[in-house]
């Protein structure tokens, strides 16, 4: 009976270790796998790196944040400011959209005429004074734009502008609720660019917020085929649009200060 009671507990004996020793191997395994798996992962996440400069952008320190901004306003483009475009685009002749968008355009020269001077380029701004004048009478406030086919050219400056060709810094680029891309200079001057707009000098409040709406329809009904082609063509519309946007503000300030250096 003791010889019994002696083999039982070997076997119990024997029976912990053996699955003491299966527990290790599985957790070794595991163990291994998850290292696998990590390993995988960071490879994936630096190819990923190399391949669209996500988190590794030092013009974008703010991606994380950024992304989310551009996540909620690609969400309202998609719900309302597009189908609201596209609507507007249908119901509205061309002629009558060519016009509403050179009224806009014509209140724009009053402050890109005001920051062409700013920036030292004194032609550029004579010459946006002498376009206002003239589509605002000759081309009935605005709505004919006489002055293009006069050859007088048009010009687009604001004053995030003007601050980078008197030497301010973009500082890093920012993703704006509605407004879009930016940078942290741009940004901190966007008041002042929206106050210099001349159509914050119209006297009701409800006139200027119904020109408001308007203009950025507008806009967005003129950029639905632009808009349509990044969304087909890029792999990451993100990272297209802050490059594009960081590109082309540079070329614009560049452009500045050469001028004012001539």
């Amino acid at each position: 009976m003791s010889l019994v009671f002696f083999n039982l507990s070997a076997l119990r004996s024997v029976g912990l270790r053996l699955l003491i020793l299966c527990a290790l191997a599985l957790s070794m395994t595991a163990c291994s796998t998850v290292a696998k798996v990590k390993t995988t992962a960071a490879a994936t996440l630096e190819k990923v790196s190399e391949t669209t400069n996500i988190g590794n952008n030092p013009d974008d320190p703010l991606e994380g944040f950024n992304r989310t901004v551009f996540e909620f306003n690609e969400s309202l483009d998609a719900n309302v400011l597009k189908p609201t475009a596209k609507a507007y685009q249908k119901v509205t002749p061309g002629i009558v959209q060519t016009a509403i968008g050179n009224v806009f355009s014509n209140a724009g020269d009053v402050w890109t005429a005001v920051n062409n001077v700013l920036q030292g380029n004194i032609g550029d701004g004579f010459n946006d004074i002498m376009r206002f004048a003239i589509n605002t009478t000759m081309g009935i406030g605005g709505l004919i734009d006489v002055a293009s086919a006069g050859g007088m050219p048009k010009h687009r400056a604001d004053f995030g502008q003007t601050l980078g060709v008197w030497g301010v810094p973009s500082g890093p680029f920012v993703m704006l609720p509605v407004l879009g891309a930016s940078t942290l200079r741009d940004a901190a001057v966007t008041p002042i660019d929206f106050k210099g707009d001349i159509l914050f000098l119209l006297p009701s409040t409800a006139v200027k917020n119904t020109a408001t709406v308007l203009k950025v329809i507008d806009k967005r009904a003129s950029a639905l085929d632009a808009v349509n082609l990044i969304e087909e063509a890029a792999l990451d519309k993100y990272v297209f649009i802050r490059g594009a946007y960081l590109q082309r503000r540079e070329s614009q300030i560049n452009a500045g200060k050469k001028q004012e250096q001539e």
